[in-house]
């Protein structure tokens, strides 16, 4: 790696199967970035402090999952109004020695339902509490939603996703999965349960018009299955992932014009690759 080298990484624990650094070399490729550079690095929040102050003026920016998202907000110098609503951040853009947060979680999500012709709703369910509910929360604000309902196993849990939505001045019902059924009529379901978690919902999701999966791997899920057998629309968590890398490319280099259908085909070929356990 050379002096002149411009680096970005993602961060997060785990962090070895992120797509993120596949999305973000092909946009750097195409865009004729060829001193950059994006690794994927292993942190958990532990080990978070010590690593930013460690950065050095070479770096232009980070992208952040799992468990970091909130975990980072108060280490930053500043933090858009819209992380600090959602009460994470999932991008660092570093510029002249300042650490500043963006949330592009959102961006993604509202993406990628106006790209599969989803983005009119006019109600919508949220199955699960954490992060992305709160990004999902913030996104159906953009659609034009004054409020939501909330799924959750425990309700003593959703007390932040609960704050996010008094910040974001939404309506927020909490249920629980018990009284699944009675909160199904919606136009839109997201589902922000993890691999295999929402499986067992799958017959009773099926009449749903429009499915949010946010999971990519291994895609269909058994939902995504059911709803699309029964003529629903079905959105997966790739094109989310897709649009806000997208964003977060955007604001790490300045540029506007990043190859969104490169990096889409970048990432596709990787999914592939590793559902045909090449590599």
């Amino acid at each position: 790696m050379t002096a002149t080298t411009t680096r970005a990484a993602v961060l997060g624990s785990p962090i070895g199967h992120s797509l993120s650094p596949h999305l973000h070399r092909a946009a750097h490729a195409a865009l004729g970035l060829s001193t950059w550079s994006y690794e994927a690095i292993e942190c958990g929040e532990a080990g978070l402090p010590a690593l930013l102050r460690g950065f050095g003026p070479e770096w232009a920016g980070l992208s952040l999952t799992m468990p970091l998202k909130r975990a980072v907000l108060p280490l930053l110098d500043s933090v858009a109004d819209l992380a600090v609503e959602v009460g994470g951040a999932n991008t660092v853009i570093f510029r002249e020695g300042r650490a500043h947060g963006e949330n592009t979680d959102v961006y993604g999500i509202v993406r990628a339902l106006e790209e599969a012709g989803a983005g009119a709703v006019g109600s919508a369910t949220i199955l699960g509490g954490g992060a992305t509910a709160a990004s999902s929360l913030a996104a159906l604000r953009e659609l034009g939603l004054g409020g939501a309902t909330l799924v959750v196993r425990d309700p003593a849990r959703a007390g932040e996703t609960t704050r996010v939505a008094e910040r974001l001045g939404m309506a927020l019902a909490v249920q629980t999965f018990d009284k699944l059924d009675a909160v199904l009529d919606v136009d839109l379901v997201v589902s922000t349960l993890p691999s295999g978690a929402a499986d067992a919902f799958s017959a009773r999701l099926a009449p749903v018009p429009v499915l949010f999966d946010v999971v990519y791997s291994p895609w269909p899920t058994a939902a995504a299955r059911a709803v699309r057998q029964a003529g629903g629309t079905v959105v997966g968590g790739f094109p989310m992932l897709l649009h806000q890398a997208v964003r977060q490319v955007e604001l790490m280099t300045g540029r506007s014009d990043v190859p969104v259908d490169v990096m889409r085909a970048a990432g596709e070929a990787e999914i592939l690759r590793r559902a045909a356990g090449t590599g």
